[in-house]
């Protein structure tokens, strides 16, 4: 081993100043980032400038030196290597472009990891990121003047960071054709965080993976370290399945929250849009079918509270990922990704104004997982450390591994209750009259409120229609439970009475009519039907019941009554018998139709909204206009219950209207 002079050749200058450029373009960065080691960059700025005097002094030069390989050179590193594997300090030999060909033992125990996992890595990838553009700059000026130096660093170590001292000295070795770096690592000099003797600087915080539980050592800290883990699966758990109903938006954020929280600096979760909707992309089978897969999209981007971090969110949640970042890779091999040590600072992605998302965020670790349901890829979670707690290990993989199959169900859930929302709303919008027809001499309005829990179609209906004889007719129903069978009886129900009142115009008749279309189907209808005969100032309604709550009447002064009970369901018997009653309203009298979702809605304690305080609610409304009486109840209903109807809501309002003057 030893010195070589100093002349370039014109390839190696040239690299040499290229190599230069991309120095000074990290410097650019490490300036703008996060607390940066602002002297730390201005010394290797200066150091940038001597190397760039020296290459212009020594340009045109030859470069010689002995560099052939020898029984000589094989023993000599035999030598070395002994010496260098036994040194009673942590060493590591570089190449010229700064990756880690060999460490010793007590290097390896300082990063607290294992020589092999070590070799082959950019050496910089081992310190923070605030001197790591400096530490490069140091290294190369090592290797152009042959200059010893020694810079301040802190390493990312398995825990926690730890501030050293390092020597740069660069070695020729017998058989290789550039120069080596060796560097040795020392305590630092600068007592920090209360270490007066000036020993090895190690972060007195616990890693996240333990910081909930009391210090302890060896055994005891890996056990308190799965205990987190296992807690951090068990909130998950509880946090995403704590909605009655499905919410992807919901189940996301609070992932990224708890996330970002217990095991990381930063999350990201990037999805696809709800399977099969993508823009001309599928997956069939769970493969990927190339070139059509959807495209990823940033849902949410968790970090930091601190000011600085706060404003990178809005940036990066604007950042879609690239097709050459982790998060697209992970995604479409659907194959987690550990980067203990980040080397690539575009591992995440490029801001737009060229900064590298790694640099912008302080991210030194990163582990990425598909969000996948065992069929289908849907996206990604990609977290990020600073290395204040450590890098990433394979626990933490596998954590997140476990959530992301948690989240990937809760999704697939979510966005199927949401497609079956969807069908039931455009099914029972088929199964109600669209507008209500005008009825000279009276006004009439309707109110319908889907149950709040399931997605299933409801089986209440209404209408309003023409009778046999001219006049017209009333009718709301309620079916036997719910979903595409319960809708299609409905369906039945109404087009039945609505046909049979072609040929009928009593009330009774026309019931017993869809009575025998029903007695094939296995649910059961009730309903109340009102036939209206409209005379001047006043119109008689005739009433048929079947199993149905009796029909309210509201006076125009006030007085409230209930109409008679009477029938049985529709579809049980073929000897069907409705209830009748005749009811003569006046100017300003109404008449509601509902159904028993007013009646049986409950509080938290399980109390029945109930008759009484329905009438109470029309009773206060009483000379209110049709549709606004009707929206005081539905609110009065929404309060009692807190907003949770456990069944269908339907209303149908009549009432007489005062002559017009010609």
């Amino acid at each position: 081993m030893h010195e070589q002079p100093d002349q370039l050749e014109p390839e190696t200058l040239l690299r040499e100043i290229s190599d230069l450029e991309g120095r000074i373009g990290e410097l650019r960065q490490a300036a703008g980032m996060p607390e940066p080691d602002l002297r730390a960059t201005l010394d290797a700025a200066l150091v940038e400038l001597e190397l760039a005097l020296t290459a212009l002094r020594t340009m045109g030069t030859e470069q010689g030196g002995e560099r052939n390989g020898s029984a000589a050179a094989e023993n000599e590193r035999r030598v070395l290597r002994t010496v260098f594997q036994d040194a009673p300090v942590p060493l590591f030999l570089l190449d010229r472009n700064t990756s880690v060909r060999r460490v010793n033992r007590q290097a390896a125990s300082l990063l607290g990891t294992s020589s092999g996992y070590v070799s082959g890595k950019q050496f910089t990838a081992f310190c923070d990121l605030a001197t790591r553009a400096a530490v490069r700059s140091q290294l190369a000026a090592v290797v152009r003047t042959g200059r010893r130096r020694r810079v301040q660093v802190r390493f990312l170590g398995r825990d926690h960071p730890i501030d050293a001292v390092v020597t740069l000295a660069r070695v020729w070795i017998r058989g290789e054709p550039d120069p080596m770096v060796v560097v040795a690592a020392g305590p630092t000099n600068t007592p920090t965080d209360g270490n007066p003797d000036g020993a090895q600087n190690e972060v007195a915080r616990q890693p996240k993976a333990v910081k909930a539980a009391p210090p302890a050592q060896g055994d005891d800290e890996a056990v308190a370290t799965i205990v987190h883990r296992m807690d951090v699966l068990a909130t998950a758990s509880e946090l995403l399945l704590d909605e009655p109903v499905f919410n992807e938006t919901v189940a996301v954020r609070r992932c990224a929250r708890l996330l970002a929280t217990e095991l990381a600096d930063w999350a990201f979760i990037d999805l696809t849009g709800p399977v099969g909707t993508g823009p001309g992309g599928s997956q069939q089978g769970g493969t990927k079918v190339v070139g059509t897969a959807p495209p990823l999209r940033r849902q949410v981007v968790m970090g930091p509270a601190d000011e600085r971090s706060v404003e990178a969110v809005g940036a990066l949640e604007d950042l879609e990922p690239a097709l050459d970042t982790l998060p697209q890779t992970v995604f479409v091999t659907r194959q987690s990704a550990l980067r203990p040590h980040v080397e690539n600072l575009d591992l995440l992605g490029v801001c737009p104004d060229g900064t590298p998302v790694c640099a912008k965020i302080g991210a030194t670790s990163v582990l990425c997982v598909p969000v996948e349901d065992g069929d289908r890829c849907i996206g990604a979670i990609t977290l990020a450390a600073s290395g204040d707690y450590g890098p990433f290990d394979l626990m933490d993989l596998g954590v997140v591994q476990r959530l992301g199959r948690y989240l990937a169900l809760v999704i697939r859930a979510a966005r199927l209750y949401r497609r079956r929302a969807e069908v039931a709303e455009t099914l029972q919008a088929g199964l109600l009259p669209k507008t209500l027809p005008a009825i000279p001499g009276v006004s009439v309005s309707a109110r319908y409120m889907t149950a709040t829990r399931g997605a299933e179609v409801g089986g209440d209906f209404y209408d309003v229609f023409r009778t046999q004889n001219g006049s017209w007719g009333l009718v709301l129903g309620d079916v036997c439970g719910k979903g595409e069978d319960a809708a299609a009886v409905t369906s039945t129900a109404r087009h039945c009475a609505r046909l049979a009142a072609r040929w009928k115009d009593r009330p009774g008749e026309i019931l017993a009519m869809v009575n025998q279309a029903l007695l094939d189907e296995d649910r059961f209808v009730t309903a109340v039907m009102a036939g209206l005969q409209i005379d001047t100032e006043r119109v008689t309604v005739s009433l048929g019941t079947a199993g149905h709550p009796p029909a309210i009447v509201i006076r125009a002064d006030g007085v409230i009554r209930s109409a008679s009970r009477g029938g049985v369901p529709l579809g049980l018997f073929e000897d069907f018998e409705a209830g009748l009653d005749t009811i003569d309203l006046g100017i300003g009298d109404t008449l509601i139709l509902h159904s028993d979702g007013v009646l049986e809605a409950c509080d938290l304690q399980r109390v029945e909204f109930g008759q009484e305080r329905l009438l109470e609610a029309l009773a206060a409304h009483a000379t209110d206009p049709l549709d606004e009486m009707l929206g005081a109840v539905e609110r009065a209903l929404l309060d009692f219950c807190d907003g949770d109807l456990r069944d269908d809501v339907s209303m149908l309002a009549l009432r007489v209207d005062a002559p017009t003057l010609d």
